[in-house]
């Protein structure tokens, strides 16, 4: 076992794909409770690369899980390439919340899309 493998055992991923609106957001916030279920530490990382389209119908249940996670000394951390999502966060005024990462491995470690690409060499 490495250095971190009890918190591993606390990571969840919550994966989602095609269309996120009022009519196929009740998925995500089915998944999202599922990931935030049994007592103690929570992480989870929310895998939205495959979405096609997003809504702001999907911010309250992102925002329940950050405020239940952050409680219980976790986090949330969204992975995204497509502009629908960041115009989402951006007009919710929720990008520092959720910054955007390009991978999972990205989101476990804390290195948000942005800080990588500052990183890069001009």
């Amino acid at each position: 076992m490495g250095p971190h493998s009890d918190l591993l055992v606390k990571l969840r991923t919550v994966t989602a794909g095609g269309e996120l609106d009022l009519t196929t957001v009740p998925a995500l916030v089915r998944d999202l409770e599922d990931a935030r279920r049994g007592g103690g530490r929570r992480f989870i990382i929310v895998d939205l690369r495959a979405v096609t389209f997003m809504d702001g119908s999907v911010l309250n249940p992102l925002c329940a899980a950050w405020d239940d996670c952050r409680d219980r000394l976790g986090w949330v951390r969204v992975v995204h390439n497509r502009p629908c999502a960041s115009l989402v966060f951006r007009a919710a005024g929720l990008l520092e919340r959720f910054p955007r990462y390009a991978s999972p491995q990205d989101a476990w470690q804390d290195v948000p899309a942005d800080r990588v690409a500052a990183d890069r060499p001009a």
